[in-house]
């Protein structure tokens, strides 16, 4: 019988990893608990990494918008019916 060739769908995909250090901090379960169903994360760790990199990525998407307020923005489809 001939193996199944791993496809990339059906890959596990791969996570860049950053180095880890052991921390401790005094966090509401009760917090925790619902922001891990909200996020759907495994466990509280995966909860807070997710939870920081959303603060991060809306720091971020606010730093572009403000950048972008005063930059003219062109039509990328002109309306060509009102000929």
């Amino acid at each position: 019988m001939a193996k199944k060739k791993a496809t990339a769908l059906s890959a596990t995909p791969k996570r860049v990893s950053e180095p880890k250090v052991a921390m401790s901090y005094r966090l509401s379960p009760v917090r925790i608990a619902r922001a891990q169903r909200i996020l759907g994360a495994a466990n509280a760790t995966a909860t807070i990494e997710e939870a920081l990199d959303a603060v991060i990525f809306r720091r971020e998407l606010m730093e572009g918008t403000r950048r972008s307020l005063g930059i003219s923005v062109t039509a990328a489809f002109p309306d060509d019916s009102r000929k």
